[in-house]
């Protein structure tokens, strides 16, 4: 079951990101958060911003209001996405769980 945090007209969830793969989707659910292949390396944060465009066209919303806050050197990584709320994340987000 994923975990969502709901802050101010905001929503934070965590994710694993699994960098340099054929091409970037959203895979499922790992450890309470959404796992993520990205096609970008991890290098001069070209995975992270593939993650905030992939995670923005996913939810439907503009890239603007996807922000990694935390984990920007690692594989597990805190996303906040403004504007959207838990339910219409979990209804955006679950095909691809």
């Amino acid at each position: 079951m994923l975990q969502v945090e709901e802050k101010a007209g905001a929503i934070i969830f965590s994710i694993k990101a699994q960098p340099r793969s054929s091409k970037s989707t959203v895979t499922g659910e790992h450890d309470g958060g959404v796992k993520v292949k990205l096609k970008a390396p991890p290098v001069d944060g070209e995975a992270n911003l593939e993650c905030c465009k992939l995670l923005a066209r996913t939810l439907g919303v503009p890239q603007s209001q996807v922000q990694i806050v935390s984990g920007l050197r690692g594989k597990k990584k805190r996303v906040r996405v403004d504007g959207l709320s838990a339910a219409e994340f979990a209804e955006k987000i679950t095909p691809y769980l």
